[in-house]
């Protein structure tokens, strides 16, 4: 078994216990967030697509405006901005990447209240932050992350609770189960393995909170498994690279079962499959797996919790068509644990 196989797997445990490490935290967090009115995300690559994820579910529930940072004005342009009432958040699976421990650090300096999320208890990013909430994940062997990804979901979930989010915590600490449901059920990977063989490339797309598993898994695609994987809000993709669909570029489009994003997705897959592409559905309902050529299920879980789930048949997905491709996804070409920009 490889190690990403074995990380997907140790799933439900790393989210037991980061929520159960981080709920009780979650009035820290308000008050840590006293007197904000944004925040301001800090990360890149896997940890970035997870902070879509908390822009959207803090402005959609807890009411406050979040945006992604751009690190390279503190770093590169070194530019100084009045970051009074803001809280900085910043996401690192290591919590060593100097390019997110500076910017993190820049944003005190500018005035901002400053959070990390992170696995790396004792890390410079835990250190330099006001505050840390450290994930329970485990070490993480793979270089494509899994379960620090879904960890950081759930701590993202936390902190909107502690920002005055109206969430229901029980449904929060009912992830794990249904997680667990999800790896011991029948899950078909083989039809499209097997389809996505010989491809060149493949469109992912969602919208709104499930776009942060979209981007996810085109990242993972592109690291694991070499293919072109373009991760789009579906609303971007019909603004034109739409064209790029064919019977050689086939869609993956991810939603929730329920939220207002699913039609559009369940139109989506219509047009794909309308104009001779294969689109495959994760999640969803009934009419989406319908609209789709190949469908794979998704958790039993409301919008605001539902990319934690899933994420996790595209994390499947990548780690067979990575050893059907004969590549090891444990050690990708070109690629380290730890990403250092200059």
């Amino acid at each position: 078994m490889t190690s990403m196989r074995r990380e997907i797997m140790e799933q439900p445990a790393a989210l037991r216990a980061t929520i159960d490490a981080l709920l009780p935290r979650a009035a820290e967090a308000g008050e840590l967030a006293g007197g904000t009115r944004q925040v301001l995300f800090i990360a890149r690559g896997t940890s970035d697509n997870a902070a879509v994820y908390g822009s959207y579910l803090i402005q959609a529930y807890a009411g406050r405006l979040a945006t992604l940072a751009s690190p390279s004005i503190a770093t590169t342009y070194r530019s100084r901005l009045d970051l009074s009432g803001v809280l900085a958040v910043a996401l690192s699976q290591s919590g060593r990447t100097d390019e997110i421990v500076e910017t993190l650090a820049w944003a005190g300096d500018c005035g901002a209240r400053t959070l990390a999320i992170t696995n790396g208890a004792g890390s410079p990013l835990a250190d330099v932050a006001d505050m840390a909430f450290v994930t329970e994940a485990g070490a993480e062997r793979a270089v494509p992350a899994t379960k620090t990804f879904t960890t950081q979901l759930a701590a993202q979930a936390v902190l909107a609770i502690g920002l005055g989010a109206d969430l229901d915590t029980g449904l929060l600490r009912r992830v794990p189960d249904e997680v667990e449901a999800l790896l011991a059920g029948p899950i078909d990977l083989e039809p499209i393995v097997a389809e996505l063989q010989g491809v060149p490339g493949v469109v992912v797309s969602g919208r709104g909170l499930a776009y942060s598993a979209a981007l996810e898994l085109a990242l993972k695609l592109k690291e694991a498994c070499y293919l072109h994987a373009m991760g789009l809000s579906y609303a971007d993709l019909l603004h034109g690279p739409i064209a790029v669909v064919d019977a050689r570029t086939p869609a993956i489009v991810l939603a929730a079962s329920t939220g207002p994003t699913l039609a559009g997705t369940v139109e989506l897959a219509r047009r794909v499959t309308g104009a001779g592409a294969r689109a495959y559905a994760i999640g969803g309902d009934d009419c989406l797996a319908a609209a789709s050529s190949r469908a794979l299920p998704g958790p039993d879980l409301p919008e605001w919790l539902a990319p934690m789930g899933l994420i996790v048949p595209g994390q499947l997905l990548t780690e067979a068509l990575a050893r059907r491709l004969g590549i090891d996804p444990d050690h990708p070409r070109g690629l380290s644990k730890i990403t250092q920009t200059g």
